[in-house]
């Protein structure tokens, strides 16, 4: 596996990360806890050095799966866990943001002792709090750092304004944002600010909730209590069969590569900037080893055109996700 370093910060991480939400939370019932730890063992194995994780996906149960796995591999992995949501004892309902600076360091300790270690690699804000400033949060992380208990600072669906504020009092290594084919809002305003000050790109969902994979139709269903995009806008029925041109495209460029959609989604994202590391989840092997070969494949200046000219013909439809989700973006 080829490595990449995100942005001037010098952490150095495979090309491809590991998101591993998936595997607790999100599309479908929780995988089996053995399983899963084999699976990301499995992922180092394979050259994999870069995990994502959060104390809100289970809550808190993906952070000990992901301790657990990987605490024979330490000192060969970088692991990323986020703090932003309010998720004490009497939270009542959905959790609400939280990124005062005394949460952000009961946060830490917490999630240290979930992951077995003594140090967060990347502690990145998990939603922008519109009532904390900041430079607020930069300066909490900042204290973690100084401490030894964070060596790096992200920021995760945040606003170009609000990473140039941000890195001014705390650099700022990754940003985290939704970005793949058919989501590409970053490309206006946070992808050239991060370029501009050194600071890598971290895409999350980079497959399109699996999506881009080929391998969901019009006629999937999605369980309501188990499956976040049973009530995701771009995966009605309808939007699932409009957006089929999407996958067409990358079906088209696979052909001619000898690959899988799924392996062109992400090759076009490492193909973009060398300071992009995209971190696809999965709970199976064989999709692991897919994701893992999009590595080894070269889209040329001529296949990017093709690829981005296509694109600009079609309209995705739905929005990628649902209002109350999109509340929580910070633009």
């Amino acid at each position: 596996m080829q490595k990449r370093k995100l942005g001037k910060s010098g952490l150095e991480v495979s090309a491809l990360g590991l998101g591993c939400m998936v595997m607790s939370f999100g599309y479908g019932p929780a995988a089996d806890k053995r399983e899963a730890i084999s699976l990301i063992r499995s992922a180092v194995e394979r050259g994999v050095t870069f995990f994502d994780t959060a104390e809100i996906y289970g809550p808190f149960t993906n952070e000990e799966l992901v301790g657990e796995a990987l605490a024979p591999f330490r000192g060969q992995v970088v692991i990323a866990t986020k703090f932003g949501f309010d998720l004490g004892a009497d939270v009542v309902g959905a959790p609400g943001l939280n990124s005062r600076p005394e949460h952000i360091k009961q946060v830490a300790e917490t999630s240290l002792r979930r992951l077995k270690t003594d140090v967060i690699d990347l502690f990145y804000q998990h939603r922008v709090d519109p009532n904390v400033p900041i430079e607020d949060v930069a300066g909490a992380v900042n204290d973690l750092i100084r401490q030894g208990k964070v060596r790096h600072f992200g920021l995760s669906e945040a606003g170009a304004r609000t990473i140039r504020r941000a890195h001014a009092v705390q650099p700022v290594t990754a940003v985290q944002n939704e970005y793949s084919i058919w989501t590409r809002d970053p490309e206006a305003e946070v992808l050239p600010v991060c370029e501009e000050l050194g600071i890598g790109f971290v895409p999350w969902s980079p497959l399109g909730q699996g999506f881009l994979t080929g391998k969901v139709d019009a006629s999937m269903t999605f369980d309501t209590n188990s499956d976040l995009r049973a009530v995701f806008p771009r995966f009605t029925p309808e939007a699932r069969k409009a957006n089929q041109p999407v996958v067409d495209l990358l079906k088209n460029i696979a052909g001619r590569k000898d690959a899988t959609p799924a392996q062109i989604a992400l090759a076009w994202q490492l193909a973009r900037k060398p300071w992009i590391v995209p971190i696809p989840g999965t709970t199976k092997l064989e999709h692991l080893d897919e994701n893992i070969g999009a590595s080894e494949i070269e889209l040329t200046s001529d296949d990017l055109r093709e690829i981005d000219g296509a694109f600009s013909k079609i309209t995705v439809q739905g929005a990628r996700l649902p209002e109350e989700h999109m509340k929580l973006i910070d633009r």
